[in-house]
This record gives C-alpha cells, sequence and structure tokens, in this order.
C-alpha cells in the first residue's frame, strides 16, 4: 500500500489543489492518509424507528415516503419554508426545510427515504426541522461523520473516502502476520478499513475498531521496543565508583527512603549496565527529583565527567542552577548556566569551559542543542518535564556525547502502566514519599460570590508577611488575553490591593523581566503575583502560602495540581483556593477531586479518567506519535496484548526484518517520523 500513501491527496477525483489545502489543514496530505482519518463519530441509520416510537429530542433515524407534494412560503424578505409531510403507512411526520429549496426539490412525492433528524412537536403532531435524508435504495448504514474545516463539509471527505476505498488493491497485503491474527481473531485489514469508514451495522464497526486499535498499539511499541535497542549501545561512560553516599552526608536534610532507592538504581544502572542508563524519575510535586538529579551529577564529576541538565523554560532553567549550586557548594563542582539569555561572552566562555573539561555541570534550556556546544566527557543527560520535549531534542543532548546516560524527570504524575506507555523506551523509577515535615495543603472551591472573602483571606495572609499567587486561566497568550490579565492585576493594585505590592508574569514577557519579576517576588518586593500558567512549573518560593485559581474548571486536574505545588514549599501552612462557579458535572468532579486529596497519582488516575490520556498533558504529547482510535485507559487490555505481541516478534526478529514484518516496520518508520525518529535503523 505504500504507493497509495504517496498519493497526492489532490490527485483524487473531485479535490484538486484548492481543496486538497483544506485537506491538508486536517492532516491529511495522501490519499492513504486519508484511509486513517477515521470518522470523529457516526450517525446511526442502520435500524430505523417508526415515527410513532421516534423519540423527542434525540438524532434518530425513520424510513418513511412522501406523502404530499413540497409547500413554498415566504415568512419575510429572504427567509422561505418548504414544508413537506411523509408517511410509514400508521403515523405522519411534519418536516420543514428552511431556505433551502435544493432538499426540497430532490424529495419526490410518492418516494421512500431515510430521514435522519430529532423529532420535536407533540405526540400527536410530530415535527422534523430540516433532517438529512437519502433514498432507501442507499441502504440502512452507520454513516460516519468526520471531523472538518471550513470549506470542507463531512459528505465530501466521505466521498473522496469511498474513491480511496475502492482503489485498494484486491488482495491487499496485510501488515499483521497470520498466526497473530488467527491468535487475537481479528479482522483483515481490508475490511477493518472499510469497515471503521462505513460500517453497516455496529458488530462490523467494533469488529474494525478492534483490529485498528490492536494495530495502533502494536506498531506503537514495536517502535518502543526498537528505539530501547537502538539506545542499548555500550555502556561507554560507565561510573568506576559511587559516591552518593558522601553526596546525601553534604544535604541540610535526610533524603527520603524513596530517594536513596532511585539514586541506587540508577547507580545500578550507570556503574554495572552493559548499555547506558535510560530511566524515568517520576514524582508528585515536592518528592525531591531534582536532589537524585544532583546526587547523580555529583557521582558523575567525582568520575571526572560531565553533565547536563536541560529545562524547557529559563525560569525553571535558573530554579534548577540555583539549586546546584547549592547542593555543589564547597564540593570543587563547577556549575555553569547557558540559556538564550546569556550574553555572548558568557556563551563563548561556558562554551569554551565545557570543552576544556572545567565546568562538570551545565544546565540550560535549548541553548543547550546549539552545534556550537560541545562537551570534554558528557557521561549523563537530565531533562526535566519531558512531556514538553520531543523525543528528537533530547536524542539531540545525547548526540553530544559517547552514548551518555540518559535521566528524565517528570512532576506529572501518571499511573505507572501508562508512564512505561508513554516513555516506553524508558525504564521507570517512581518517587512515591516526600520529604518529612510537608505539609498537605488544603484545597477549598469556592463560588465568584465569596471573592471579597477570598481576598479579605489573602490580605490576612500578605499583612503577616507572607506571598500568594493569583493564576488567570489564558487559554492561549494572544494580545486580549494579555490585555485581561494586565488590567485584572492593575485593577487589583488599584482596588482591592491597594497598598500592597502587585506584580505580573505571562509568558510573553521577554527573559530579563520575566527574571526581574520571579526576583522580585522571590525576595519578597512582590507579595501578590498575578500569573498566568507560566509558574506551573519552576518557580520555587517557600514564603508563598496561598495559590488562588481564577476560573479554576478551565484548567485540567492534573494541571490545577502542579499550580497547587507552588505553595506548601516551607514550614507554614498553605492554601488553595479554587474560584469557580461551574454547574457541568465533570467540572464539579474535578473541583471536588482536588480539594479531596492531595495524592497526585490519585489526581492523575481521575483526571484519566474524566479526560482520558488526549488532553492528559493539555497540549499535545509531545514526543509521543498520535493515536488515531486508541485510548491508553479504556483499551489497557489491547495495549497487554500488544505489549506482549511486539516483545514476541522482536524475539523472533529483532530489526523486523523478515518478510512476514515488513509491513510492520513500515508502519512504525512512518509513525515514528510524526517524532523525529523516522530513520529509526
Amino acid at each position: 500500500m505504500a504507493s497509495l500513501f504517496e498519493k497526492d491527496i489532490s490527485l483524487l477525483k473531485g479535490v484538486g489543489p484548492k481543496r486538497a489545502q483544506l485537506f491538508h489543514k486536517l492532516g491529511v496530505a495522501t490519499a492513504g492518509a486519508l484511509l486513517h482519518f477515521y470518522p470523529r463519530a457516526y450517525e446511526d441509520w442502520s435500524s430505523p424507528l417508526p415515527i410513532a416510537q421516534a423519540p423527542f429530542d434525540n438524532p434518530c433515524c425513520i424510513r418513511a415516503f412522501v406523502a404530499s407534494q413540497v409547500s413554498e412560503s415566504r415568512i419575510r424578505k429572504g427567509l422561505s419554508l418548504y414544508k413537506v409531510t411523509v408517511s410509514d403507512s400508521a403515523s405522519l411526520l411534519h418536516i420543514t426545510f428552511f431556505n433551502n429549496p435544493y432538499a426540497a426539490k430532490r424529495l419526490k412525492e410518492g418516494e421512500e427515504y431515510y430521514f435522519y433528524g430529532k423529532v420535536g412537536g407533540t405526540f400527536t403532531r410530530r415535527e422534523m426541522t430540516s433532517p438529512l435524508f437519502e433514498p432507501v435504495e442507499t441502504g440502512p448504514r452507520i454513516r460516519p461523520i468526520y471531523s472538518q474545516t471550513e470549506g470542507l463539509s463531512t459528505r465530501q471527505i466521505e466521498s473522496a473516502v469511498r474513491q480511496v476505498i475502492q482503489s485498494l488493491p484486491d488482495p491487499l497485503p496485510d501488515s499483521i502476520p497470520q498466526p497473530i491474527i488467527a491468535k487475537y481473531r481479528l479482522c483483515s485489514l481490508r475490511f477493518a478499513l472499510e469497515k471503521i469508514h462505513f460500517p453497516t451495522n455496529h458488530t462490523e464497526l467494533e469488529a474494525a475498531r478492534r483490529r485498528l486499535i490492536f494495530e495502533e498499539l502494536l506498531v506503537l511499541q514495536l517502535g518502543f521496543f526498537l528505539l530501547k535497542g537502538k539506545r542499548r549501545k555500550e555502556n561507554a561512560m560507565r561510573l568506576s565508583r559511587d559516591d552518593s553516599s558522601a553526596f546525601f552526608a553534604r544535604l541540610p536534610f535526610s533524603p527520603t527512603n524513596a530517594q536513596r532507592r532511585a539514586v541506587a538504581e540508577c547507580l545500578q544502572d550507570m556503574m554495572h549496565g552493559s548499555s547506558p542508563m535510560n530511566r524515568l524519575i517520576q514524582g508528585d510535586v515536592g518528592s525531591g527529583k531534582t536532589a537524585v538529579a544532583a546526587a547523580l551529577c555529583y557521582c558523575v564529576a567525582c568520575c571526572g565527567m560531565q553533565s547536563a541538565l536541560m529545562a524547557p523554560t529559563e525560569i525553571l532553567a535558573e530554579q534548577h542552577y540555583h539549586t546546584m549550586q547549592n547542593f555543589m557548594q564547597g564540593s570543587g563542582v563547577n556549575v555553569a548556566l547557558l540559556t538564550g539569555s546569556s550574553s555572548a561572552a558568557e556563551k563563548r566562555e561556558i562554551r569554551q569551559q565545557l570543552q576544556d573539561g572545567n565546568i562538570s555541570l551545565v544546565v540550560g534550556t535549548h541553548a543547550l542543542l546549539t552545534d556550537d556546544v560541545a562537551f570534554r566527557r558528557l557521561a549523563l543527560v537530565v531533562t526535566d518535564e519531558q512531556h514538553r520535549f520531543g523525543v528528537g531534542q533530547r536524542a539531540k543532548l545525547a548526540q553530544k556525547g559517547n552514548n551518555p546516560h540518559l535521566l528524565v524527570m517528570s512532576a506529572t504524575p501518571i499511573p505507572r502502566t501508562l508512564a512505561l506507555m508513554i516513555y516506553g523506551d524508558l525504564d521507570v523509577s517512581v518517587l512515591d514519599e516526600l520529604p518529612p515535615g510537608r505539609q498537605p495543603i488544603d484545597t477549598f472551591w469556592v463560588g465568584s460570590n465569596l471573592r471579597q472573602r477570598v481576598y479579605a483571606f489573602i490580605k490576612k495572609h500578605l499583612a503577616a508577611g507572607q506571598q500568594a499567587y493569583i493564576v488567570c486561566p489564558l487559554v492561549e497568550e494572544n494580545d486580549s488575553d494579555l490585555a485581561s490579565a494586565q488590567e485584572y492585576a492593575d485593577r487589583l493594585q488599584q482596588e482591592d490591593f491597594r497598598g500592597y505590592s502587585v506584580g505580573l508574569l505571562h509568558g510573553k514577557m521577554k527573559a530579563a523581566e520575566k527574571e526581574q519579576t520571579m526576583r522580585d517576588f522571590s525576595c519578597g518586593k512582590i507579595q501578590l503575583l498575578v500569573s498566568t500558567t507560566v509558574i506551573e512549573v519552576g518557580v520555587d518560593v517557600p514564603n508563598a502560602v496561598l495559590m488562588v485559581v481564577e476560573n479554576a474548571e478551565r484548567f485540567g486536574l492534573s494541571q490545577l495540581h502542579q499550580l497547587r505545588g507552588r505553595v506548601g514549599r516551607g514550614k507554614q501552612k498553605s492554601y488553595c483556593i479554587l474560584l469557580s462557579d461551574a454547574q457541568n458535572e465533570e467540572a464539579k468532579r474535578r473541583l471536588n477531586a482536588m480539594c479531596r486529596t492531595n495524592d497526585g497519582f490519585q489526581i492523575a488516575e481521575e483526571d484519566l479518567r474524566l479526560r482520558g490520556p488526549g488532553d492528559f498533558f493539555g497540549a499535545r504529547q509531545h514526543g509521543l506519535p498520535d493515536l488515531k482510535l486508541a485510548n491508553l485507559v479504556t483499551d489497557m487490555r489491547a495495549l497487554n496484548c500488544a505489549q506482549q505481541t511486539a516483545s514476541q516478534l522482536l524475539a523472533q526478529d529483532p530489526d523486523l526484518s523478515l518478510a512476514a514484518h515488513r509491513g510492520l516496520r513500515v508502519q512504525v518508520k512512518r509513525l515514528f517520523a510524526q517524532v523525529g525518529e523516522g530513520g529509526m535503523n
């Protein structure tokens, strides 16, 4: 099917260059890609109901013949009504079209049609407004509904898909080997592709979905296993000794058992593994991931080698830099900071020191990825908040050394099975303890009618010398959003918080402005910080004890949990207040869950149940290929089968070079090309 995947969408009949651009907007550039542009929903025309049994206000299908001629009436200039009566021989249905002479003229008196829409009116006079309809010759079916863009309707997409389906070769080669198809009782690829788009009943649709979900998860798992194998090269940067005890002795606090265990697991990989460490450290907000990374960087430096820590924002990079400096103070480990805001002279000096080996640990942003950054002996690469980096980006940093060890840190708690899925090429260590002395954060959900009481609560803490955040829920940081955030901060300063110091932080500020604002907040010059979610990661101000989230229903649970984690970092009691007038049941469940628990893993489980993995990280999950059908929550059984099958296949054929596996290999390369791994060997 390779040639089909390469066929430009514009070459399909009725598409052409202009309409092809609309398909491109939907991410469909080839005829083959259109095959995998699955319907987002379906309309069930497969079981038409008698008119008398049609439910009110729920879409349904009715089979009836046209019992009268179409009548036209003009209500006013520019508005015409077209009315017709249809019957199923037992009952009548009165249909109205607004300003649609084309639809009205297609209905012929005495002929039979399927009508799809919502029934209204009364039990004695049933009505339908502007229904969809088709001649009964088309047969009962389940009609696909596709994601659309302006100028491209679902019917036009359906027509293009039919063309591609009809052009499939016969027989159609199947990428899944026959023994696997038989073992899991999967339908053929041809049947699956036809019936995912054009099923005639729910049984066919379910069979198609089951086959395609299994294949999608199998290809994904094969890709992850191959990536893992690809990186299983010789452990060239093997550590000669374990200096973690000396590092722990330097700390002003006692590490948790979970931190000690994670460091031991990492050092086992780095000292004794046959290949470089490739590990995810996953922990809740405040669980001490940075201390684990620092212990490893210390051990690397003691062995005469170098480490690099990459963070997604300058604020977070600066935070890590200061933390690492404190950890390494007096140890002889030289720490440097390299970001886009570093001066040209600083960049030149740091690059030279790295090349000479005089810097043991460099902390930075994407600035570390530039071609002019080189290391003498890079042994460890640490990336923080991995979901903000692409797979290719962390690989590019790793390529600056001779197969260095890789540590990924994530403060987004996710269930272990899902972690293994999303970070399928990594081993996983979990920090499941919080350092002693961390108090739980009390969380409350209140309506906007209590806003003044919330403001009074904030003032009480500000008067006591403490600090607070108010977070605004900007969907996108466009000009109008920023203007409203600025206006909000100004209004607070001039009205409710006159006499207090109010600051503003958002993502479009220049790096120097952000740094100055955070510095002012950290040293107490700013008492109340109004911010967008730019403070979701990277801000550690122990004196901040109060987090207020405006319109909290607009945030996902995990994001709310991250925001809550910005407070409670000192010894004082901390609070999180969620301001929301939400009436939506799902939003209510989210907000109640936040008030119920501080456990990030419980929060994550609930978030997955409520929103599914597609929205789990807010924006698209960078570094993870798109899943078109599979759901990592509801399709866990299929995932387990796919993992088992992938493992068995690669045990027989490590690089999928056998003829029976070449179709899967092509799919793996195509899928992982999305995230910069298309050149998998």
